[in-house]
């Protein structure tokens, strides 16, 4: 089986996920959807996608910049088994997908309330397993269960308490900021904490957040309390024998993100991402019971092969979540 998959809303997510799922042997794109005329629309065009515009209102910016248009997003769910939605938060499309009879998956920046199902691949693929409507969650709490659902698994997790130190923008969003500041989120807790809950609410934890003058990564400083007492190599073993962590040390000149997203840069990674969490090893202290960590998370990509899980999952291509992940990272070069 090969599922057709259509994209609305080729941006930061929609046109990552488009290339990943044309690495895919049991999926393809039948389309891409998007309401500007912009550079992405004519790259989509360039790469072969049938290009769709999102309704008639937005066909006539099309047709001034030349570029050719297959027809309207009605169109392309009448060719989509699935639909990613990469457009803004509360676009409102659901109705739309409903009508089509078309299964789709949004992304973090919607509410758990919009599917009633939120998505990690190793967390809880099962329950994505036929389901119609999901949402991927979002980068920060994706970089989150990929380290504490192991430990929660393996070991059993008491209590975590979490600091997102996040990046005040995208690399091409110049629009936002802060530019000369650190921003603290007053929100407190942080959404990241009960975001985490929506996958695996038996995860005691709670969050808070900061902004500060940066465009390439989050970073998270977690504080783990364990149900049993371990070592720092315990549990080093438990995430290396984890999918989609990537492993650091400021001994190999890797001590900051920059440095990081340079070491994805020199890997030849498209675009220079990083699918990966990053983790330093130097920075796993274990003190009885306590574990102590940071990890990085490239805000623009580890999200990509969820969604590519999330497809499988859905479509009900392959049962098996492990086996997912591992064709997913080999065809996208993922560690």
């Amino acid at each position: 089986m090969v599922v057709k998959v259509g994209i609305n809303g080729y941006g930061t997510v929609g046109k990552r996920v488009a290339d990943a799922v044309k690495q895919q042997d049991d999926m393809e794109i039948v389309g891409v959807a998007k309401r500007s005329p912009t550079y992405e629309a004519e790259m989509a065009v360039e790469k072969g996608f049938p290009f769709y515009v999102s309704s008639d209102k937005y066909l006539d910016g099309f047709d001034e910049k030349d570029i050719p248009v297959e027809g309207r997003l009605e169109d392309l769910l009448k060719e989509s088994d699935i639909i990613i939605d990469g457009t803004p938060k509360k676009a409102g499309y659901k109705p739309m997908y409903e009508d089509a009879g078309v299964k789709a998956i949004w992304q973090g920046g919607e509410d758990h309330e919009l599917t009633g199902l939120s998505f990690n691949s190793m967390a809880n693929y099962e329950e994505a397993y036929g389901a119609d409507y999901l949402r991927v969650v979002s980068c920060n709490t994706t970089g989150l269960l990929r380290t504490l659902y192991p430990l929660h698994r393996d070991v059993g997790i008491d209590d975590c308490k979490a600091v997102m130190i996040r990046r005040g923008a995208d690399p091409w969003d110049t629009s936002r900021g802060p530019i000369n500041s650190i921003n603290p989120v007053l929100d407190i807790p942080s959404h990241h904490g009960p975001d985490v809950q929506s996958v695996v609410p038996e995860i005691d934890i709670q969050t808070t957040a900061v902004k500060v003058p940066t465009t390439i990564m989050h970073l998270h400083s977690n504080i783990v309390e364990l149900e049993e007492e371990m070592d720092s190599e315990e549990v080093l073993k438990i995430w290396k024998n984890t999918p989609r962590i990537k492993f650091f040390n400021a001994s190999q000149g890797v001590d900051s993100t920059a440095k990081v997203m340079e070491f994805a840069k020199d890997r030849d990674n498209p675009r220079g991402d990083l699918n990966e969490i990053a983790v330093w090893d130097d920075s796993v202290k274990v003190e009885g019971s306590t574990l102590y960590y940071y990890q990085a998370i490239h805000q623009e990509s580890d999200i990509v092969p969820e969604n590519i899980d999330a497809i499988r999952a859905m479509m009900e291509v392959e049962e098996d979540p492990m086996k997912s992940i591992q064709k997913t990272n080999k065809a996208m070069n993922i560690e």
